[in-house]
Formats: structure tokens, C-alpha cells, sequence
């Protein structure tokens, strides 16, 4: 039995900056330290903040003193104006990636292009970026939302930062049909590619892979996507108690990649219980070889 951990597989410099920054405010400032909406998207490390006294809240209102985290997904200008009125202390630990992304959809409205940003629509990144598209942005999620667009003189196209770059291709070919000039900014952070390369490299070879991280997160659910193309074995886990036996029934060579919001003790637990499920069979066999 081979178990094999993806190139990259760990945080990303803007998560971890995050959650460094999250820490150091906690340690730094009294009184009620929270952060708007969950800080990055993984259960366990929102649990180990709670654990050191910082609560994710859903919205301004929801606090009345302290200090308020912005998360590293980035928030709308208004946000940031409902937290000052309330004399709330602001910590911003929007990703730099985020915020440059955010700087371009503020200069493409003041020049008054129709801003289309490929994303998912739910997803706070992709929210904020409409904030600042001073009501010139639009969400397209797919192809399909991109061809059933009206004709335009000039547009310009840009991605959330963890979308998939072939999706992104997809409907930049949708859009060259409906515009005149279209402008096309790829913003997906390189992190995210290299990422999403690596994981595409590893389901070539393995005969089951595992996506590890949290459900709610947008870079770890491209990577299931991605892989899932490739590979039909392929699981999206939270956490390691989710592998059962069945999951890996006949299969020795064993993948394994983590979103960028996955801390790297959650990617050890699924070797250990990979491990585990194993050791009746030939304890003797278990290798890891990890390719970071």
C-alpha cells in the first residue's frame, strides 16, 4: 500500500496570514475579538479559534464592542462602513491576492465596463467583489449563464481567485461572441493552479485520491471537481473518520490533497487512519512518500 500526498497540499500564504493575523489581534487586544463571518473555510481551525476566545459572527449588528476580523475572503465597501459606524475596531485580513482583485473591479467601474466575474454566487469573495463593482458587476457561474448575456460593445471578464481555469476558458469563449471588446484578467491566484495542477498530476496515478477540507470551501471543492473528472474514486472529506474501508476496497496506490484552508495535522489524520484500515492486512507495506 503507497500513499501518495499532492505537490503544494498545505495552507496558503493567505490563509496562514490570516489566521497569524487572527492569533496576534487575540493576543494583542482585550475584550471580544471576532471575525466576520468564518475567517477561512475548514471546521477544525474554526474550532481551535472559538477554543481561543475568537467567535465568527454573521454580520455587523451581530457585535456591539471589541474587534472585528475581516476574513480573508474580503468584504464589500459597505461592510466596511456598517463596522466603522458602529465604532467597531477593524482588522483586515482580507488575502492581498483578494484585495488586488477588489482594486481592479473598482477601476474597471469607474472606467463604466460591465464587470463579469466567473464565481460562485454564494461565496463571500465573489460578494465582495460585486460591493466594489459599484453595481456594474455580474456573477456568472458557468457557460451556459455567459452565452445567455446580451450583446455588449465593451465588457471585461475576470474569476474569483480559487476558480477553475478551465471554467474560466469556457466562458471567456461565451463572452467573445457577445461583445464587441472584451477585456479578460485572469485573477486566479497562482496558488490555486498550482494546486489544482498537482492534484490533476496525482489522479493520473492513484487508484483512489482523497480531497480533504472543508465543504464550504470553494479552492478545495474545484480541486474534488477536477479530480473527480479524472479520477471516478475520488472522496471529499472534512475529516479523516470519514474514510471507511469500503472507500478503499481493492485499491494500493492511495492519494491525497488538501484545500489551501487545510491545516496540515488534518492531512496527517488521513494518512494515519488510511494507515490504520491497512494495518491488518501488511503493516510492513505502508509507505508514505510526500512530495512537497
Amino acid at each position: 500500500m503507497e500513499i501518495i500526498i499532492a505537490k503544494n497540499t498545505g495552507l496558503c500564504y493567505g490563509v496562514k496570514r490570516a489566521l497569524k493575523t487572527a492569533q496576534e489581534t487575540r493576543r494583542r487586544r482585550e475584550g471580544r475579538v471576532s471575525t466576520l463571518g468564518d475567517l477561512i473555510h475548514n471546521p477544525q481551525a474554526i474550532a481551535e479559534l472559538k477554543a481561543k476566545g475568537i467567535d465568527s459572527i454573521e454580520s455587523a449588528e451581530d457585535v456591539a464592542d471589541g474587534t472585528v476580523i475581516i476574513r480573508s475572503h474580503g468584504v464589500s465597501p459597505a461592510i466596511y462602513k456598517a463596522l466603522k459606524k458602529r465604532n467597531l475596531d477593524v482588522v483586515d485580513a482580507t488575502c492581498p491576492i483578494v484585495q488586488k482583485i477588489q482594486e481592479l473591479v473598482a477601476r474597471l467601474a469607474r472606467e463604466n465596463k460591465e464587470i463579469v466575474i466567473v464565481g460562485n454566487k454564494e461565496h463571500p469573495e465573489s460578494q465582495g467583489l460585486i460591493g466594489h463593482s459599484r453595481g456594474r458587476g455580474l456573477i456568472v457561474e458557468n457557460e451556459h449563464q455567459a452565452a445567455a448575456l446580451g450583446h455588449k460593445k465593451k465588457r471585461a471578464v475576470l474569476a474569483q481567485s480559487t476558480q477553475d481555469p478551465y471554467l474560466f476558458q469556457r466562458v471567456v469563449s461565451s463572452l467573445i461572441d457577445k461583445t464587441e471588446e472584451l477585456q479578460v484578467f485572469n485573477t486566479i491566484c497562482r496558488s490555486t493552479q498550482t494546486r489544482q495542477s498537482a492534484t490533476s498530476e496525482l489522479a493520473g496515478r492513484v487508484e483512489v485520491l482523497f480531497i480533504v477540507g472543508g465543504k464550504n470551501s470553494s479552492n478545495t471543492r474545484q480541486l474534488y471537481q477536477i479530480s473527480k473528472r479524472i479520477l471516478s474514486k475520488t472522496h471529499f472529506i472534512e475529516r479523516a473518520d470519514q474514510i471507511t474501508t469500503e472507500m478503499l476496497r481493492g485499491a494500493r496506490t492511495i492519494g491525497i490533497s488538501g484545500g489551501a484552508s487545510t491545516p496540515p495535522e488534518v492531512i496527517e489524520a488521513a494518512v494515519e487512519r488510511i494507515q490504520q484500515i491497512f494495518e491488518p492486512h501488511s503493516q510492513e507495506e505502508s509507505r508514505v512518500p510526500c512530495q512537497r
